[in-house]
């Protein structure tokens, strides 16, 4: 079936949405905002020329999959410009090195089946122990957690990188799995990976690795059981971090009572909630909000500004086109017939989506706040980058499963 129609129909309300929102953007300021116009136009044009590449050379490939992710991508500009132009500026950067990132996999990656041979398992096993544990000896600690490197006045989280080649680790080791036995090794690694996540007090990452991690095994699988007990080891771990290390006790105070600290510790949390119950059911208007009162807004807080501005109604919207690029993922997972490409696609879609549960759970103080980006919508190079390579690559796996 055809689905080029929609997939422009699809398109075209996209660039909508984005000449909309910068203009209202542009009128709030006086004089009139020409910045916020050339920002439209250049994302409408990557946004374009990527899709028409696609189309093009690789036809046969889900392409709602970059649809969904320049949508998102398009709020979140929208949003970091209003808050901060100069990170914007940076932030469309970002866009476009992730969006050629993704078309350079989809057009130049060969076969993803050549890449799960023996000798690329250990490569990604050494690469992943090296970025999870590199900001454990050179890290720097940045908003409370010691997950960033810094290089020449740029800033990055080797742990994103990690996760990239640790679903390709998990992908090569367990498509082969028929016993118990298959299952230590990957396991071993999983539990050294979430030790490094703990002491470098990166407990968003944790939880992400984790979620990652259960998702593949119960596709390569099927046992139940072994669900049950990784959450049952995972309540132990859970346990035990709490007894030893004051970090973690310290955000499971906040979750329990964020108004005891609201002063002090919770102080992030508790602007978040009140910056969410302030937009109400549909929002103060773009522009008119109090972006300001949000600590790290441009990036871990953005949903509460989102839900500020634009109201809850749009922020259940956000969440619905999340699920929706998920499905469009964990679609192509179906189609495809080779066991580790299957794993590739389960794995980044899990990645992606449980770091939106995570986030959008912490600002909410649903769960526990921990310090991840909302993908494509939160300011953040290397999450950018990391979330289109992780797409290009279902790309590609969509594209080979047709």
């Amino acid at each position: 079936m055809d689905t080029s129609r929609d997939e422009r129909k699809l398109l075209r309300y996209t660039y909508l949405l984005c000449l909309v929102c910068f203009c209202n953007l542009a009128i709030l300021k006086q004089p009139f905002d020409k910045g916020a116009m050339i920002m439209a136009v250049v994302t409408c044009l990557l946004i374009g020329y990527s899709y028409v590449v696609i189309r093009k050379f690789f036809s046969d490939g889900d392409k709602y999959i970059f649809i969904f992710s320049s949508i998102l991508s398009v709020i979140g500009m929208v949003m970091i410009y209003r808050i901060n132009t100069a990170s914007s500026i940076k932030q469309i950067i970002w866009f476009a090195i992730g969006v050629t990132s993704f078309i350079l996999i989809v057009v130049l990656l060969p076969d993803l089946r050549s890449f799960s041979k023996q000798k690329h398992k250990y490569i990604y096993l050494i690469v992943t122990l090296i970025f999870m544990g590199m900001a454990m000896l050179v890290g720097r600690e940045i908003n409370g957690s010691k997950n960033w490197i810094v290089i020449g006045g740029y800033s990055f989280q080797p742990s994103e990188v990690g996760k990239l080649f640790l679903v390709a680790y998990l992908g090569a080791e367990l498509k082969d799995y028929k016993t118990f036995k298959d299952l230590i090794k990957p396991g071993l690694v999983v539990m050294a990976c979430l030790g490094f996540m703990v002491l470098q007090k990166d407990l968003g990452s944790a939880l992400i690795i984790f979620a990652i991690s259960v998702t593949m095994l119960y596709i390569a699988t099927s046992k139940f059981r072994y669900i049950v007990t990784c959450f049952g080891l995972f309540i132990v771990g859970a346990l035990i971090s709490y007894r030893l290390f004051d970090h973690v006790k310290v955000r499971v105070q906040i979750w329990l009572n964020p108004w005891a600290y609201a002063n002090g510790k919770s102080y992030q949390i508790v602007q978040s909630m009140f910056s969410i119950a302030s937009g109400g059911l549909t929002g103060s208007g773009l522009g008119l909000g109090h972006p300001e009162y949000v600590p790290v807004n441009t990036s871990d807080f953005i949903f509460s500004v989102l839900c500020e501005e634009l109201g809850i109604l749009i922020g259940f919207g956000i969440i619905i086109l999340y699920f929706l690029l998920f499905y469009r993922c964990m679609r192509a997972a179906f189609y495809e017939e080779d066991r580790f490409s299957r794993l590739l696609a389960v794995g980044y879609s899990s990645m992606i989506v449980s770091q939106v549960l995570v986030i959008i759970g912490g600002v909410m103080n649903a769960i526990p706040l921990t310090g991840v980006t909302l993908p494509l919508v939160s300011y953040g190079g290397t999450s950018m980058l990391i979330t289109f390579c992780s797409l290009g690559i279902i790309q590609k796996i969509s594209e080979e499963g047709r």
